[in-house]
């Protein structure tokens, strides 16, 4: 089966792939792990997550995407090569259409840098949407009607909101605080009030497990295993739904503070629309517990998580690419 169409979400904690007809294909971390000594890649996606915290002196994992722009340009051509090349399989005689998710708030010089390393990576096309729209576009949101819809897409690295009416975008705002910055968050009150050092896996852990935007007795209690910071011996702690929901307070309320500069931005007949449709929560952090109560109980208005919101963004790359000519106002750039 030859494959001549690639969607890419490009996100900051996991890059999904999709290929039209066969749905998503790839789901894994976007972490690479590089040898300091020759910088040679040795491994990508789940291989090179679980080197996180592990890794000697001579290898280092990491992530190229820092709050959804590339922030190691070698790096990222590396991974979308070791993607495209994973989505194309052994038989290799087109080169793909690659459309590739990228935040609303990226600047030219971004953008350059996303198309280039994917035209170096093998693409014979790049085109380039916004994360908004293509969450949009997953979703099942008919983007190219003249009414407002607003999606609230809270990732790994950025927490994009956004107004879309007629294929475009209409109000945004992004903020730098998504799911890593919520897994750092719940770290640094156990480092503080219990002296235990944990790494950003436990913590994401903690995060899915007992988790929640609003306090929810029903999600109780886990033991959580670290380091004590005062002997430098392992110790295991106790910790409550109640501490995770006043640790994540203050960058829900960054969440909060975005959506709600973005509705105050909205022209009042789009205004009208959200009121009666609601807002559509996508991304990962949209699984956290009571997350859409919270926006509901901050805004007013009625907030929905989409179904699978985790691959919002990646349905609607393959949507707008089997598509184009239906989608070409939302698409940004071509090479």
């Amino acid at each position: 089966m030859f494959v001549k169409k690639i969607g890419i979400d490009l996100g900051t904690a996991n890059t999904l792939v999709y290929v039209p007809k066969r749905g998503v294909i790839i789901n894994e971390p976007t972490v690479v792990a590089i040898s300091i000594n020759d910088n040679r890649v040795l491994a990508v996606g789940s291989e090179a997550k679980e080197m996180i915290g592990k890794t000697p002196d001579s290898i280092v994992a990491y992530r190229p995407l820092r709050d959804g722009v590339i922030a190691d340009y070698k790096v990222t051509q590396a991974m979308l090569t070791y993607f495209i090349s994973k989505a194309e399989g052994k038989i290799r005689i087109f080169r793909p259409e690659v459309m590739i998710s990228v935040p609303a708030g990226i600047t030219s010089t971004e953008r350059r840098a996303v198309i280039e390393a994917a035209m170096q990576a093998g693409a014979k096309a790049a085109y380039l949407v916004k994360e908004p729209v293509l969450a949009a576009i997953g979703a099942g949101i008919p983007i190219n009607s003249p009414a407002g819809n607003m999606i609230v897409d809270i990732g790994g690295g950025t927490s994009e909101v956004a107004v879309i009416s007629l294929g475009g975008i209409v109000a945004w705002s992004s903020v730098r605080v998504a799911g890593d910055k919520i897994d750092r968050a719940i770290a640094e009150y156990i480092k503080k009030k219990h002296n235990l050092a944990i790494g950003e896996r436990t913590a994401e852990e903690v995060k899915i497990q007992i988790g929640s935007a609003l306090h929810n007795s029903e999600r109780g209690s886990m033991e959580v295993r670290g380091r004590d910071l005062v002997e430098g011996l392992p110790k295991t702690i106790e910790i409550t739904n109640k501490e995770v929901v006043d640790a994540i307070s203050s960058e829900l309320k960054e969440i909060i503070k975005a959506i709600k500069a973005v509705l105050q931005e909205t022209p009042p007949e789009l205004s009208a629309d959200i009121i009666s449709r609601g807002m559509i929560l996508s991304g990962g952090g949209a699984l956290l517990n009571k997350m859409d109560e919270l926006v509901m109980k901050a805004t007013g208005v009625p907030a929905y998580v989409a179904d699978e919101p985790l691959l919002c963004v990646v349905k609607g790359t393959g949507i707008a690419l089997e598509n184009i000519d239906v989608y070409k106002r939302s698409i940004m750039a071509k090479k």
